[in-house]
């Protein structure tokens, strides 16, 4: 035998072992699948209680809670989609990100978890809601919805029709939660199974107008839709608040438009609606249950949605070395306080509902009360995927805390800041703890870096 034939078969031996320490490391190291809603709020979950727990459809929902952990303190730094999003990739507070309010874009050369990810031999997808206006960067493959997106026929943009913010896509036909999660479900089908996966899959539902799928029309008809006891707030006669907040009526007055206006901006479902001859707490009561029922089946929807990709986790070998995650980017109002929508730091809004499942090493049914924050999830995805968290983030991996072992200098308070200031709803920052929460609401708009004044 010749020395060059040694050599080769030295060389092969090295190339082989090199596979075969490539495929195990890889193996090893866990499919990440993030799926995130648009304000799914914890009210409406079920795995947390509340007057609606016994009317929400989230069989799915509660399947996670029971195989995986449930947090009972998560919370966004910055209650609104666009900022939420980015810190949910970044893991930067707003101030850090440069994403303050819905006007500000994430650059395609700032870092994100996806490009870490990508750079550390995963093959990255994010399907579904961007709210980012400019191009997804990190991601191997991407398929998003321009803008807030639209629920039913909706288009979707990928790199090869990518325009920018509106432009661009290819229209879909059907409804936009089961679109989102049957592309979802493809992707990981057709993978390169050489690499683990991190997939992004972001629903447009809950967001108004609150739309859901003909499957769920009858859904909660003739059920009487318990109330919230704050729903009869009308200001700050009664509340003792000094701003007027996203109110009720102001829900009322969307449908009454809707109706009259096939072509105003949001098309809700279940119309004409009417409150002729009602006062004004009969009329909100009716607001509040045509709300209620759309926002319920529309979460249904996600749910159902959600019982899909487990399944195909399930049927495809892939679940015992899958991290799932459920989120929402931030709560909502349920007509507390006599509100809908977000963005205050009041616990409906402040407050991420969030479930985890990973077989391996979660044990189900359990719950943390740590206070976690949107700065943290890139963190502990960086933490299962045996990657070094990255120094732009400025959260920290909570994967000790999900086994019950919270570290002791876990944080034991919190920082929040809304920046999109106006008159009913003011810029505002505070903090909470445990125990108390201490805010400050501004009487006039800041200057800031991105701002346009």
């Amino acid at each position: 035998m010749t020395t060059k034939f040694f050599q080769f078969l030295a060389l092969a031996l090295v190339i082989t072992l090199s596979a075969c320490s490539t495929k195990q490391k890889n193996e090893e190291r866990p499919n990440i699948l993030f799926i995130l809603s648009d304000d799914h709020t914890s009210q409406a979950w079920g795995v947390y209680g509340g007057i609606l727990k016994d009317v929400v459809h989230t069989p799915n929902i509660r399947k996670l809670a029971d195989e995986g952990c449930v947090l009972n303190n998560c919370f966004c730094t910055n209650s609104i989609c666009t900022p939420s999003r980015a810190t949910i990739l970044t893991g930067q507070y707003s101030h850090r990100n440069g994403i303050y309010t819905l006007s500000e874009a994430m650059e395609p050369d700032s870092m994100n978890i996806a490009k870490v990810f990508q750079k550390n031999g995963y093959q990255t997808a994010i399907i579904g809601k961007w709210h980012l206006k400019k191009e997804p960067a990190g991601f191997d493959y991407y398929c998003v919805l321009p803008g807030q997106g639209r629920y039913w026929n909706p288009v979707l943009k990928t790199k090869e029709n990518w325009e920018y913010y509106y432009g661009g896509g290819v229209e879909h036909k059907g409804f936009s939660t089961d679109i989102i999660a049957g592309l979802t479900i493809d992707w990981i089908k057709n993978r390169d199974k050489t690499k683990p996966f991190l997939m992004m899959c972001h629903f447009k539902a809950t967001h108004e107008p609150f739309d859901y799928p003909e499957r769920f029309k009858n859904l909660l008809d003739g059920v009487e839709i318990p109330e919230p006891e704050s729903l009869y707030d009308f200001g700050k006669e009664t509340t003792g608040r000094t701003f007027e907040g996203q109110t009720m009526d102001a829900l009322k007055d969307r449908y009454l438009e809707n109706t009259k206006n096939p072509d105003f901006w949001a098309h809700y479902p279940g119309l004409p609606f009417s409150v002729d001859g009602l006062d004004s707490i009969a009329a909100r009561k009716k607001t509040y249950h045509k709300f209620i029922k759309d926002y319920i089946r529309s979460g249904a929807a996600v749910d159902d949605n959600i019982g899909k990709l487990l399944d195909y986790l399930e049927k495809s070998g892939l679940a015992k070395n899958t991290v799932v995650i459920y989120t929402a980017d931030q709560g909502y109002f349920l007509g507390e306080h006599g509100f809908f929508d977000k963005r205050l730091i009041y616990e409906e809004s402040l407050r991420m509902p969030f479930v985890i499942r990973y077989p391996k090493e979660i044990k189900g049914g359990s719950r943390i009360d740590d206070i976690i924050l949107n700065i943290d999830f890139p963190a502990l995805l960086a933490d299962y995927a045996n990657i070094k968290k990255p120094a732009f983030i400025q959260g920290e991996s909570f994967r000790e805390n999900l086994k019950g072992n919270t570290p002791k200098e876990w944080r034991k308070s919190m920082y929040y800041r809304y920046w999109l200031h106006s008159v009913k709803r003011p810029g505002h920052f505070g903090i909470r703890n445990h125990r108390y929460k201490l805010a400050f609401f501004l009487r006039a708009k800041l200057k800031y870096a991105g701002s346009r004044t």
